[in-house]
């Protein structure tokens, strides 16, 4: 099968917006969270949304990652797409996502074209997280906010569908070992929310 941005646009055609941030769906292996982390989490998330920014290169489709930057007070040095927690002056959490993207890596919400979105999912930070996919143009250019960002790069789609390239790993959090879907690229390495985001998304695409 080619993966092209047609080929996300029709995959993603039946998805919607939810119109509650708040409404998520739990990650594989959640089940396998500490019990009082999971009993709290509907009690105390907040909005977020997130651009999962698809770029149309030569070889086909490609998504934008940021590792944050190392000062910052959450998941500082990870690997993440683009956006942040919602603000009251946001529309929805569409707007937050395009916001933030804006803000952090300079690409212009009016040159991302939104064509699905992904069910929203706790992190165990706190944060009820929503997926939105768009195209962005090939006008867009870049504008690294330091501050935030420590870079940006790309993973090509093709590698992120090939279930060879997902591993099996293990993450301690509250004296547990708990169960994790990593992949490794250009030496980084993507998990946590932004690897569950990536599965979601493969699932779609991959359905028949």
């Amino acid at each position: 099968m080619e993966i092209t941005t047609e080929l996300l646009r029709r995959k993603l055609a039946d998805t919607e917006l939810n119109q509650d941030p708040l409404h998520v769906v739990m990650p594989i292996g959640s089940e396998q969270w500490p019990r009082e982390l999971r009993e709290a989490l509907p009690r105390t998330l907040k909005p977020a949304g997130v651009l999962v920014p698809v770029l149309q290169r030569s070889g086909g489709p490609s998504l934008l990652l940021t590792q944050r930057s190392a000062a910052l007070t959450h998941h500082a040095g990870q690997i993440s797409f683009p956006g942040g927690r919602m603000e009251e002056s946001d529309a929805d959490i569409e707007a937050t996502a395009l916001r933030e993207t804006h803000e952090e890596v300079g690409i212009e919400p009016h040159l991302v074209s939104v064509f699905g979105w992904l069910d929203a999912m706790p992190t165990i930070t706190g944060y009820a997280v929503t997926a939105v996919v768009g195209a962005v143009s090939a006008d867009a250019e870049l504008r690294i906010d330091r501050s935030e960002v420590e870079e940006a790069f790309e993973v090509p789609l093709e590698f992120l569908l090939d279930r060879r390239n997902a591993r099996a790993g293990v993450r301690e959090y509250m004296g547990r070992k708990l169960p994790v879907i990593e992949f490794h690229y250009g030496g980084h390495r993507i998990w946590g929310a932004t690897a569950q985001m990536i599965l979601q998304l493969r699932n779609k695409l991959l359905k028949e």
